[in-house]
């Protein structure tokens, strides 16, 4: 019995764990790998033929986690794909997104191709592939053991991380013996609003855990505090008198934000609020905002299912959706105070960059961001103070004014992850460690170690385990990846002294500060 790490080892995304034993190979995600992960290693080929994939099971409907799974089906792929139900229900909508920007991306740069002389190339998978996908989904309850293959059991526990999001527990028999695995997945917060505190495994041979946020905690926010911040922030927004944006992931996130300003509606603690309109300006978070609502026996906590009684959960009369790109651009013609909520959350694309264009400038509009920001990100420039931004080609300066409400994460922390895994009643044999940054899964390796877990592995991105005998195998593309690695890195660093220097003249003043401003932000989007 062999376990080979095909995505998320020692990088945060592109899950894929693949299982091999003398029946069959299953797989754990089918991730995408995303920003320096995919510069590092292209999304196009598979470390194992997709057609000798047995069956594939899911954490959680994230992209980073399912994002080609289409592609898999495309190469050919014929598997059942077991899940939660709302996991199902939330990749319909995601995966068909998804191949939405693969076909749009590869229509552009065919067009650029065209112009340059060049062959037009293909999507790396379109829609009618994620259809396709989908019909190989075998929805699952929580708790319930079954059979995935002739020789595999497994069974999904709820870790509170996304609607639906489990923690996968596998019981794999080779040759009269039973070996039991657990893969994590992305491991939840408790005391967050909707969906259940995260379980822990029951037990573990071979512990897969994610390690993300393994060396720091996050602020100590209660699911009370951050309503009370938020509200805070709503009046101190509507005092102001311009509009309220903020910028937010479709899935997760969105709906959060929707179910704090409905409890601020019943509660009364924002007053004026009730005549304030509210947008969601994201077609994928209406979408991921209906199936949140369809979902609510089988997955939201005991709150959460005692206001549902009272009506929809994300309901309330002052709340508009904008489907259309015409809809998104009549809010902007809107007089007084207005919530704006739109994707993306970080502002590296989407709608909310037009919502940005039309109220940085503004000194009475405020600025909402409720999560991390990553370097080199719009977001994260706009957190960090810089005083003046290019927006479709346009110099935009920062009025508005921006505010950042921490404890938004659906990440577990530092101490957190290792509660988790201290919940699992007997230490497993070993523990892999993936989902994480080089330096940070490391230090999270050290910690868990101190605890008393004596085997504690990082693998490599490729490496595989031969479960029996502990031998490890390194396939030669391992130190390419390596090489690849230190080029991104390299170029990563230069970015982000480039984005630092940028943001230090866009705030000093005079044509020659305004100008270097200006190359340096047209040298980091020709490099980037």
């Amino acid at each position: 019995m062999k376990i080979k790490f095909c995505g998320a080892a020692q990088s945060v995304t592109g899950s894929c764990h693949l299982v091999q034993f003398n029946g069959g190979n299953i797989l754990i995600d089918c991730g995408m790998r995303q920003g320096a992960d995919a510069k590092a290693l292209a999304n196009e080929d598979f470390p194992f033929d997709p057609k000798e994939i047995t069956a594939l099971l899911i954490t959680h409907a994230h992209i980073d986690h399912t994002g080609l799974v289409p592609l898999l089906a495309k190469r050919g792929f014929k598997g059942p794909i077991f899940s939660t139900s709302a996991t199902a229900k939330l990749c319909e909508i995601m995966l068909a997104d998804s191949a939405h920007i693969q076909e749009q991306d590869a229509e552009e740069q065919s067009r650029k191709n065209l112009r340059a002389g060049k062959p037009p190339v293909e999507p790396l998978y379109g829609i009618a592939d994620a259809e396709a996908a989908q019909k190989q989904f075998k929805p699952i309850p929580y708790d319930k053991k079954f059979e995935v293959c002739p020789g595999v059991k497994a069974r999904f526990t709820d870790v509170g991380h996304l609607l639906g999001s489990a923690a996968i527990e596998v019981w794999v028999t080779e040759d009269e013996n039973t070996a039991r695995l657990a893969f994590s997945g992305d491991i939840g917060r408790d005391d967050r609003p909707i969906i259940n505190d995260p379980d822990s495994v029951e037990d573990a041979d071979y512990l897969i855990m994610e390690s993300t946020y393994g060396d720091r905690n996050h602020s100590a926010s209660t699911d009370e505090e951050k309503e009370t911040e938020f509200a805070a922030v709503l009046r101190a927004g509507i005092a102001r008198g311009g509009n309220i944006v903020i910028p937010s992931f479709a899935v997760g996130r969105t709906q959060e934000l929707l179910y704090y300003i409905k409890r601020a509606l019943i509660e009364k603690t924002v007053p004026g609020l009730e005549r304030v309109p509210v947008f969601l300006d994201s077609p994928l978070g209406i979408k991921a905002t209906k199936i949140y609502e369809s979902c609510t026996a089988d997955y939201y906590d005991a709150e959460a299912r005692e206001m549902f009684k009272e009506g929809e959960l994300f309901e309330f009369p002052t709340l508009n959706y904008s489907q259309t790109a015409e809809e998104s651009k009549q809010i902007n013609t809107l007089k007084g105070c207005n919530i704006i909520i739109s994707s993306s959350g970080m502002c590296d694309a989407g709608r909310i960059r037009h919502h940005l264009k039309h109220n940085l400038y503004r000194a009475d509009s405020t600025i909402v961001f409720a999560g991390y920001q990553a370097v080199g990100t719009l977001g994260r420039l706009l957190v960090d103070g810089v005083k003046k931004v290019k927006l479709f080609g346009e110099q935009i300066i920062v009025n508005a004014n921006i505010v950042k409400i921490e404890g938004f994460s659906g990440h577990a922390g530092k101490d957190e992850l290792l509660e988790w895994v201290g919940k699992i009643p007997q230490k497993p044999s070993r523990i892999f460690l993936v989902h994480g940054e080089k330096n940070v899964i490391h230090g999270f390796a050290a910690s868990l170690r101190s605890l008393g877990y004596s085997d504690v592995v990082v693998p490599e991105l490729f490496e595989e385990f031969d479960l029996a005998t502990g031998v490890i195998r390194r396939e030669p593309v391992v130190e390419l990846h390596r090489q690849a690695e230190k080029a991104v890195v390299s170029v990563e660093s230069l970015l982000g002294r480039l984005a630092r220097l940028m943001q230090v003249a866009a705030s000093a003043h005079g044509e020659g500060a305004e100008r270097l401003a200006e190359d340096l932000d047209a040298l980091l989007q020709k490099w980037d």
